[in-house]
């Protein structure tokens, strides 16, 4: 039985009470969203750790760290390090996006070190393993090693993947005839496209579905269906590639819950503000309310360096309006590999707007923290600030950089800081404050 059929049969497991005491709600309700599918819990049978986290409806907003090695930064070490750093940061999950050398120790010693739900995209690997060490072409990848790459991966403990079921030859005429300013960004929809092309044949991983759906089944792992035709520029943002892809999605997704696998939605991309509320409709309507995880979405096209910022304000308002999972997106996103300060800077960016979208939401116990802090430093509590930080550390370096920062203000105001001022102004027997 899957956690999905548990839930559906009402069988309470320690799975379910571990989870629902992590996400602070019943077990009860916990069950009811699995069961109805707007709730997943991503945990691999063979994959231990004690963090057991969903997401999904009335939880709050979850955050991705992709990680991982490159053809030309292959280390595992540097990795790890940003493993770390993510967790660290406060990451939910990791992805390991490794394209580099030595992929499956990379993998399991990422794995073996990680206390939280652990994706991949196994169409990365595959790919790799043929191109690189056998010097073929994408095209010349087969169904079985695609397949392979899979259920090793399954059977080595990961517990949700991305697998780009939804992009089909009727979608990719929809594309065609409509032609984008940037075509596909999706480096796995990329792939899928040229496997296609190559072969003049369909999806494998659609029209192998049932397949790939009974190896994720037996090693109880999450499916992520990813959104190859994302858009990658404000420009082509809803358009009809992106909407024929996600009417797929919702088809695969019941199919995947009968199979007894949980499923998590992929979404845009690169996407105006005023586009974002009605994406989220859309996925929810089309998609069955499965839990929605979206990259970013990005606000504007033209602020590379800065990226984590432009994503940060597309994942609040996303979340906002009901996206349950944010991608991180970090300051060296389309400019190179991220380095560790810049998968933290991602991390805590993302952070922010999970929160500031949960206090919207109305995500119980969200606003908990905001009014501890406001009480904090109502009292000038200085070490009650930092610890409810996001970011003690930063928060404790700034602190630390005023030249006042053993009194009881900061340096930006001192003696005329507006709390002292006011509560001078308010003490018994000053001016008009008697009764």
């Amino acid at each position: 039985m899957t956690i999905r059929e548990d839930a559906i049969n009402g069988k309470m497991t320690s799975i379910f009470e571990q989870c629902a005491k992590n996400e602070g709600i019943s077990p009860q309700l916990l069950m009811e969203g699995v069961a109805q599918g707007v709730i997943a819990i991503p945990k691999n049978k063979s994959h231990d750790f004690e963090r057991i986290m969903a997401v999904g409806k009335g939880l709050a907003t979850k955050v991705n760290a992709n990680i991982g090695a490159s053809r030309d930064m292959p280390g595992l070490e540097q990795e790890l390090e940003k493993l770390c750093v993510s967790l660290r940061a406060g990451a939910d999950t990791v992805m390991d996006l490794s394209m580099g050398e030595n992929l499956n120790e990379v993998r399991r010693g990422i794995l073996a070190r990680c206390p939280v739900p652990l994706g991949t995209v196994p169409v990365y690997q595959t790919v790799a393993d043929v191109v690189e060490r056998q010097k073929k072409e994408i095209g010349e990848v087969t169904v079985d090693q695609m397949l392979a790459t899979i259920e090793q991966q399954a059977r080595d403990g990961v517990d949700f993947m991305t697998i780009h079921c939804g992009l089909t030859r009727d979608s990719l005429t929809r594309l065609q005839n409509h032609e984008r300013l940037m075509g596909v960004v999706s480096r796995g929809g990329s792939f899928t496209i040229e496997w296609m092309a190559y072969n003049n044949k369909e999806n494998p991983f659609y029209e192998h579905f049932d397949q790939i759906m009974a190896i994720l089944k037996e090693h109880e792992v999450t499916i992520s269906l990813g959104d190859g035709l994302r858009p990658g520029c404000l420009a082509d943002a809803t358009d009809r590639g992106q909407i024929q892809e996600l009417i797929h999605l919702g088809e695969l997704t019941l199919r995947a819950w009968d199979a007894g696998v949980q499923v998590i939605i992929e979404g845009p991309g690169h996407m105006p503000m005023d586009q974002i509320q009605a994406n989220m409709l859309l996925q929810k309507r089309l998609c069955h309310g499965a839990p929605f995880y979206v990259l970013g979405p990005l606000v504007t096209d033209i602020a590379p360096g800065y990226d984590h910022i432009t994503g940060a304000i597309g994942g609040a308002i996303a979340a906002a309006a009901g996206a349950d999972y944010l991608c991180y997106v970090t300051p060296a996103e389309h400019l190179k590999l991220p380095s560790a300060e810049d998968v933290r800077d991602g991390v805590i960016a993302s952070r922010i707007a999970a929160h500031a979208a949960d206090i919207a939401k109305g995500v119980p116990g969200a606003l908990d923290k905001d009014i501890a802090m406001a009480k904090c430093r109502n009292r000038l509590d200085w070490k009650g600030q930092i610890e409810l930080s996001l970011d003690p550390d930063k928060a404790l370096r700034y602190r630390e950089e005023g030249n006042s920062y053993k009194g009881d203000a900061c340096s930006m105001c001192g003696s005329y800081c507006a709390i002292k001022v006011y509560k001078k102004a308010t003490l018994p027997g000053r001016g008009g404050t008697d009764k």
